[in-house]
């Protein structure tokens, strides 16, 4: 599995809003310039969080985005599911039900649920509140 710059930027951007959090809409520019990321770029990521509900955006003077829970309530997972999709090893598990026609006999099966398991589980584990706060306490 590798991790896309989608969403390294879009774990970033959570955790910009989160850090500069007073309630106010904070506008494209000074995210990107904060994260070096360019608003060109950042225009592709934001209507993906804000229309899955994890951001709200407000367009116009006086607009920008904010976050619209608490960072503790946004977990690294579900930053990263909604923009890279699956967390899955192999094809077979991007699904809900395995229909791989060797699902039964396959040896090494096994192994790549366990490892879907532990990413899955150590991402659940970390919210943007934490990489705020402490990010040393993942290692």
């Amino acid at each position: 599995m590798k991790i896309s710059t989608r969403g390294r930027y879009a774990l970033r951007v959570m955790i910009d809003l989160a850090e500069h959090n007073d309630g106010e809409y904070i506008p494209l520019k000074d995210i990107a310039k904060r994260q070096e990321i360019s608003e060109k770029y950042m225009e592709k990521i934001l209507p993906i969080l804000t229309k899955a509900g994890f951001l709200d955006g407000l367009k116009g003077k006086g607009g920008g985005y904010r976050l619209k829970k608490a960072p503790k309530e946004y977990t690294v997972a579900s930053v990263l599911k909604l923009v890279e999709g699956s967390f899955a090893p192999v094809s077979c598990l991007e699904t809900p039900v395995n229909t791989c026609s060797r699902r039964e006999t396959c040896r090494t099966l096994p192994m790549w649920e366990k490892l879907y398991e532990n990413l899955t589980e150590f991402f659940e584990g970390i919210t943007i509140e934490d990489l705020c706060q402490n990010p040393e306490i993942i290692s």
